[in-house]
């Protein structure tokens, strides 16, 4: 049977949408408006004269048709995709192209990608970047993305990982007029008597701060009227004297060095995991997701 052009933009229209259960989604990892999905998914569907995909207005999923679509041509167009990214090998270093999408926490953000992408930029004019910034833990693959980054400890087992970064000191950080009024804490107990910014993690529990020294370590449930998930907001809380915050010490240290943010029980820092990048290992990873990992390696904005 001889496959026409058209078959195969239907084909990747309905991988896109059977990947992320979601038109929207699909849409923009395609760069079309979910509307015109639906249509040339009915569009497909009618030639075909199968249904591939229910809809509601809550949920997409698939039929026992489309799911045996899906079994059988995943591996087919994967194999096609890493065909046409392994032709940016033979073009000349600076005209590499492509995207690249990225799940990646907020500290991440801010600490290696934005000193890492002006540069990478530069570099790679024609490669494009999106990112996506989550606390959230999220399925990389199920999300659409070709790669996450993350703490050490935190990157799923069946994925493949590379270190990014040095491991990072985690600090406990007041506003000057703050201590002044309340205390300065000398151990980690003493916390309990302070106003602590609490931080909610991406899995929706909340982390216990902690503190290390030579034979002993503590890992405290702080109090706190405030609990938040964003590192600049915990920033701005924290230097208008709203409370006691917990955080890398590569965030603290512009306020700090302004004099806008003391770091206090210093002498009970602890060392956390560096960031890693992790994907899926049956995938053979995309030029432009290898020339960034490059160039951060490069760069090192945060040490190795």
């Amino acid at each position: 049977m001889l496959t026409r052009r058209t078959d195969l933009a239907d084909l990747g229209t309905f991988l896109a949408i059977a990947r992320h259960r979601s038109f929207r989604r699909a849409g923009l990892e395609l760069g079309v408006s979910a509307s015109a999905l639906s249509h040339a998914l009915k569009a497909m569907e009618a030639r075909l004269g199968v249904r591939l995909i229910n809809r509601t207005s809550r949920s997409v999923t698939l039929t026992a048709a489309g799911e045996e679509l899906l079994a059988s041509l995943d591996a087919p167009f994967t194999a096609i995709g890493s065909a046409l990214d392994g032709l940016n090998r033979h073009r000349e270093p600076g005209s590499a192209a492509g995207r690249i999408r990225l799940n990646v926490l907020e500290h991440a953000s801010t600490l290696l990608l934005a000193p890492v992408l002006p540069v990478f930029s530069a570099r790679y004019p024609q490669v494009e970047i999106e990112v996506r910034v989550s606390n959230d833990l999220l399925d990389v693959v199920d999300a659409g993305a070709d790669a996450g980054i993350r703490y050490g400890g935190t990157v799923p087992q069946d994925m493949v990982a590379q270190r990014l970064s040095a491991d990072l000191r985690w600090v406990v950080v007041g506003a000057p007029g703050y201590l002044d009024a309340h205390g300065t804490p000398g151990h980690p107990r003493d916390l309990s008597v302070h106003r602590c910014l609490r931080i909610r993690l991406g899995d929706e529990s909340l982390y216990r701060w902690e503190f290390e020294q030579p034979g002993e370590s503590l890992a405290l449930d702080v109090p706190g009227a405030v609990t938040l998930d964003s590192t600049q907001f915990a920033l701005g809380l924290a230097a208008a004297g709203g409370g006691l915050a917990y955080l890398p010490e590569p965030c603290v240290m512009p306020m700090v060095d302004r004099g806008e943010l003391r770091i206090v029980l210093a002498d009970w820092a602890p060392m956390g995991s560096g960031f890693h990048i992790y994907y899926p290992g049956r995938r053979q990873l995309p030029t432009g997701l290898r020339l960034l990992i490059d160039v951060i390696h490069e760069v090192r904005p945060l040490g190795r």
